[in-house]
């Protein structure tokens, strides 16, 4: 089950069931929130973006390379990651 908002697709399924084609050609997925992660794909765009950069920045300094979910994790309230996607949507 997945509800479009914006350009990012949330996913309550999180990875239960979930195989790496579940994702579409053109994105990816991150885990956001700090209690309890969900699972936000994507599109691949985001990643020449500089406020998505520094947040990758961010998730490097926390994690290095180590993601607990399996998947790059972004250190970030899920009300945060909303409002940066919102303002990658209108640049």
């Amino acid at each position: 089950m997945a509800f479009h908002l914006s350009s990012i697709i949330f996913s309550a399924d999180l990875l239960i069931g979930k195989e790496a084609g579940s994702v579409p050609k053109g994105h990816f997925a991150v885990y956001v929130g700090e209690r309890q992660q969900k699972r936000y794909v994507v599109p691949i765009s985001f990643l020449n973006q500089p406020l998505f950069q520094d947040l990758l920045s961010k998730a490097e300094e926390e994690f290095g390379f180590d993601h607990p979910m399996g998947g790059l994790t972004i250190p970030s309230t899920e009300d945060t990651f909303i409002a940066l996607n919102s303002q990658l949507r209108q640049s």
